[in-house]
């Protein structure tokens, strides 16, 4: 048995408890300053109230104050909150963590220094621990197609831990399989992230589609806007491909779990498809987040992080101009506010001149 702490009591974190508490593991879950109603209605009840189901009876529920007292004897070291606090994780857990822990994060996102070089979460996470210290934790991410709810569920999921250490990597597996939780592993840490930052954002590209749709009157027929979302799929693809070889990461990772994988999930449907959806319709980013109520959109935050670097790693004869034709569009029409127009000509490498007689 071990023992593992969460720090973070949103829905992918605490879904994660499920798994760790039918392996038997002591899993002490802990909420950060913005979960306190989720902690006090998991211990008054054991209803994950964002899940809407009940957490295995051996999770225990602490409040951020109480994260010393949780972290005694941990293992491993769950990172459960989102990519907007993945630094205030690493400042909260920099004092805690020891030489050989297991430090997992599970968000998603992509941040990029004044010069455009693009850094993964995990770095972010570890960066304010001590530098001496840092060298000794093991470090991993969860990555793959992974719904809160159907963990949570016990549905069968698919996902891969990646990390740079096959033996710390081989110690997680172990501790997450279950016969519903089926696990692989990657020592690609750097394509796999980037990849998951990715996909959030054409994701929310995609979702473009059925938008576009109901603007043009085609909502209520018979026929989909399929041949669109798979046309942006098939091009997003393409440009994880990109990122991965950009970044140092292995030509595989996208074509697998990591990549398309997580990424036809995701398109499925979530906050960024309907942010996307209404993109789709007419209106323009900041509108049609506010439609939603302005929720936490990490695909259109890590839009803004690519693109924004994207346009310096340009200028710099890092990248091509033509490269990454989609990615610069969603950062026009997130990050710059302009009209969508699809630039499907740019796809595939250009669209070939047709010839006249």
């Amino acid at each position: 048995m071990s023992t593992v702490v969460i720090l973070g009591s949103g829905v992918m974190g605490s879904a994660l408890a499920v798994p760790l508490a039918d392996n038997g593991h002591d899993v002490r879950l802990v909420g950060t300053h913005l979960d306190r109603e989720i902690i006090d209605a998991i211990r008054s009840s054991g209803v994950h109230p964002g899940l809407g189901r009940e957490l295995p009876a051996s999770v225990r529920a602490y409040q951020l104050e109480e994260l010393e007292t949780a972290f005694a004897d941990a293992e491993i070291v769950l990172s459960g909150v989102n990519s907007f606090g993945v630094r205030w994780a690493g400042e909260r857990l920099a004092p805690l963590v020891q030489p050989d822990q297991l430090v997992v994060a599970i968000a998603k996102g992509v941040a990029a220094d004044e010069q455009g070089n693009l850094r993964i979460l995990p770095e972010v996470l570890a960066e304010p621990v001590r530098a001496d210290l840092r060298e000794r934790v093991r470090w991993a991410a969860i990555v793959g197609p992974s719904i809160a709810g159907e963990v949570a569920a016990r549905h069968e999921s698919c996902v891969v831990f990646c990390g740079e250490d096959q033996a710390a990597l081989d110690t997680l597996a172990a501790t997450f399989r279950t016969d519903w939780y089926h696990v692989w592993t990657s020592t690609d840490l750097v394509g796999a992230e980037i990849c998951a930052a990715g996909k959030n954002c054409y994701a929310l590209g995609i979702g473009f589609a059925e938008g576009e749709l109901e603007r043009r009157g085609g909502a209520a027929g018979a026929d989909r806007a399929h041949n669109y979302e798979a046309a942006l799929f098939a091009q997003a693809a393409a440009e994880l491909r990109e990122w991965t070889a950009l970044m140092g990461g292995r030509p595989e990772t996208p074509l697998w779990l990591p990549g398309v994988g997580d990424m036809y999930v995701t398109s499925t449907g979530g906050r960024n498809v309907r942010v996307g959806h209404l993109i789709g319709t007419g209106l323009g980013f900041t509108e049609a987040a506010a439609r939603l109520g302005n929720p936490t959109l990490e695909g259109a935050a890590a839009i803004k992080v690519f693109g924004a670097a994207l346009a310096k790693l340009t200028e710099r004869g890092v990248v091509a101009e033509d490269a990454f034709p989609l990615m610069r569009h969603l950062y026009e029409v997130i990050g710059l506010e302009r009209p969508l127009n699809v630039p499907w000509s740019r796809f595939f490498g250009g669209e070939p001149v047709r010839a006249t007689h």
